[in-house]
């Protein structure tokens, strides 16, 4: 299943379930998209032509991310850039989101690993703004589909 969250019009994110299964090869990101996400099933044989990329100047305005759940149990918070919290989600093992606008925040809810993945450089301080949690008592779990 694939499940995007929405707001005023703005993807936030976007989570590929670890049962989503299709024939082929999709992208669920815009080609002007920043950060580039796609899901691909080839048959056994099947042959992707060696190659590298070519540098092209690109040019980032907002750092998006790819966390791949490897263990654990971990619930998404997602806030607007006005930092208002909006809703929550809980991601499992073999889970992958895209976090690509918007706040966010993480709490585990048992033992987790992620794998992250963003574009650098790094930009220390610069490269984002912090703020405080929603209570827990306020959590909106959306369990999505």
């Amino acid at each position: 299943m694939i499940e995007k969250i929405i707001n005023n019009e703005l993807t936030l994110a976007i989570i590929i379930r670890r049962d989503y299964k299709k024939e082929g090869i999709e992208f669920f990101t815009n080609d002007d998209d920043s950060q580039q996400l796609g899901y691909m099933n080839r048959p056994e044989g099947y042959e992707i032509l060696p190659h590298r990329h070519n540098i092209v100047q690109r040019e980032v305005h907002l750092t998006q991310e790819v966390l791949f759940i490897k263990s654990g149990k971990v619930r998404v918070d997602f806030y607007n850039n006005e930092q208002v919290y909006l809703e929550s989600r809980v991601l499992l093992p073999g889970d992958v989101i895209l976090l690509a606008d918007g706040g966010h925040g993480f709490f585990m809810l048992e033992q987790s690993e992620m794998i992250e993945v963003k574009q650098g450089p790094y930009c220390g301080e610069k490269d984002k703004v912090k703020f405080n949690s929603i209570e827990q008592s306020l959590i909106k779990l959306n369990y999505g589909g």
